[in-house]
């Protein structure tokens, strides 16, 4: 299922690498004389975490034995160097490539780039190494050969274009056994079956692990005296496919994934069409780590409620997919697994800004609903990233598929509220949608503006709370009440609501007549809403959120009523 929408990315894409191609990242190219001399490095780095890309031959599978990739290699291949060995324990690498370049030299006799490389080869490794060694980018190369990029290729002096990318010592074997080999897993079709999958490298992953299909050799996995691929078949053209449109869709600059923690998720639609197009862009504005995410979250909104209402036009048969990873010590974990048809998948992007929505009278109005800002207010440091590993995969499950938001992620807000002291929109908002989504006919659901008709006792006790702390506010321009009372009144309200009724009517003294008036008035018509009984003794948690809901919208609702009275005076 997955595979099989990978391999369906590739062709529809377009501007993907042919077969047996790809993009490789190559920082540093040996660049030589037709005479096979070495003259010196060139740093084709970008930054430091990336270098640039060149069409080359596709990289081989690698397991135990070694086996050298076309024209281009690791520094262990192409010059027998390594900062984890000697040379004598690198020779055997620097022999298989040194094998391979005269393997292509033979077919390839009358290319001069290729008589220039394998010229290069009649030097020992250790007279080669020793000449490289007096380059002044040595010492660099050498501090980053466990780097991503560092890959060497070959230019001749003179030209502009290196040699592993040269079309005309490319030989690209087009075998039409298309019947012949065994049934491909993955398009149905008779093919060559691949024994080893390419790697494609995800944050935290090496490249011996980064396989998203692996079998490990004599350790339990082989089936009916089958090993490696052939546990699984997949055909040389699915696994290409596949794992190309993966490595491109994980790309750095890539706008088709976003990030939490360790793991990584992509999502891609079934089709080109405008609507599919506009989703992957909306998507990664509302979850990923968008340049100016303030702008676009209002067309985010607007674009997947014309999906979901027609207004954009979506194929009944267009879907949306979604695809967690996860790095392991075998292999790529799977976290999460989604497909869903795009009308579908636009109305579950919509629902969650709807239950989201609350009241906001902040000026500069900042996005609040991105996974990331939900995240980041339920963390100690306020970084995503610090998130429990598993509240991630939750709450995208939640949003992706319009289950109810996790109990971790709203007992984690709550945590926050109580060591802060501080309700802000987006905890709020969390405990807003969460409630919402529960199926619990005994409350009435959650406004996004201030509800009078709400009669919950916790919601009552919220608001209550909210005028008392306005009115020190007013009164001594400090907040000592919910420093010192919230978390208790919160919980317990019976315990604590004497007390700060009684400080309150202290403050309330220092106010004009006209703030008396208006602050008695409210607190009684409040207090004529709790239960006869008086305040409760307890709060469920449930109730705690309401009440933290009842604070904020209360307290929103003070500047709401102030911004109407000086619009109305002007």
């Amino acid at each position: 299922m997955i595979l099989r929408a990978l391999y369906d990315y590739y062709h529809r894409s377009g501007d993907l690498p042919a077969f047996g191609m790809e993009l490789k990242e190559i920082g540093f190219i040996i660049v030589i004389d037709k005479c096979g001399n070495f003259l010196r490095f060139e740093d084709r780095r970008i930054d430091k975490k990336s270098a640039q890309q060149f069409l080359v031959k596709k990289s081989v599978g690698r397991s135990s034995a070694p086996v050298a990739n076309y024209l281009y290699d690791n520094s262990q291949y192409v010059f027998g160097y390594s900062d984890k060995g000697n040379m004598e324990s690198m020779r055997k690498y620097f022999d298989t490539f040194k094998a391979k370049i005269k393997e292509i030299y033979n077919i390839f006799s009358g290319n001069e780039a290729i008589k220039a490389v394998y010229a290069f080869y009649q030097q020992e490794p250790s007279a080669i190494v020793e000449i490289m060694q007096n380059d002044p980018l040595w010492v660099d190369i050498v501090k980053n050969l466990n780097k991503k990029y560092s890959t060497f290729s070959f230019l001749i002096e003179g030209d502009t274009e290196i040699v592993a990318s040269q079309k005309g010592l490319i030989n690209l074997e087009c075998n039409d056994e298309k019947m012949t080999g065994k049934l491909c897993s993955v398009i149905g079709k008779y093919s060559k079956i691949v024994e080893t999958t390419t790697a494609t490298m995800i944050p935290g992953s090496s490249q011996a692990t980064a396989k998203l299909v692996a079998f490990q050799i004599n350790s339990g996995y082989d089936s009916y005296g089958k090993s490696k691929g052939h546990n699984a078949p997949i055909s040389e053209e699915a696994e290409f496919a596949y794992t190309t449109a993966l490595n491109h869709l994980l790309r750095s600059d890539s706008h088709n994934k976003f990030m939490v923690g360790s793991r990584t998720f992509l999502f891609w639609t079934s089709s080109n069409s405008e609507a599919s197009k506009l989703s992957e862009n909306s998507l990664f504005a509302l979850l990923g780590r968008a340049d100016d995410p303030n702008k676009r979250i209002e067309l985010v909104r607007r674009t997947f409620m014309s999906i979901y209402n027609g207004t954009l036009s979506a194929n009944k048969d267009d879907k949306f997919f979604i695809l967690g990873l996860a790095p392991n010590s075998a292999r790529i974990a799977v976290v999460y697994w989604n497909e869903l048809p795009l009308r579908e998948f636009a109305g579950l992007i919509s629902k969650h800004f709807t239950d989201m929505e609350i009241v906001d009278t902040r000026k500069d109005k900042k996005p609040y609903v991105g996974l990331h800002s939900i995240l980041g207010n339920v963390t100690l440091g306020g970084k995503s990233s610090d998130a429990s590993p598993n509240l991630p995969d939750a709450v995208v499950k939640g949003i992706f598929q319009g289950l109810p938001y996790p109990a971790s992620l709203f007992q984690a807000c709550i945590r926050r509220i109580r060591a802060e002291q501080s309700v802000n929109i987006v905890r709020a908002a969390i405990i807003k949608a969460y409630l919402n989504r529960l199926t619990d006919n005994n409350n009435k659901k959650i406004d996004i503006m201030l509800d009078k008709e709400n009669q919950n006792q916790g919601y009552l006790c919220g608001r209550l709370f909210a005028v008392l702390d306005k009115i020190q506010e007013d009164a001594n321009g400090i907040h000592s009440i919910r420093e010192r009372y919230m978390n208790s009144a919160s919980a317990t309200p019976a315990m604590v609501f004497a007390t700060i009724l009684n400080l309150s009517s202290h403050h309330l003294e220092k106010l004009n007549a006209g703030g008396q008036v208006f602050y008695e008035k409210l607190k009684q018509e409040i207090i004529s809403k709790l239960d006869a009984n008086g305040f409760p003794a307890h709060l469920d948690l449930q109730d705690q959120g309401r009440f933290f809901v009842g604070y904020y919208h209360q307290r929103q609702n003070f500047f709401t009523s102030k911004e109407n009275k000086e619009t109305e005076e002007q």
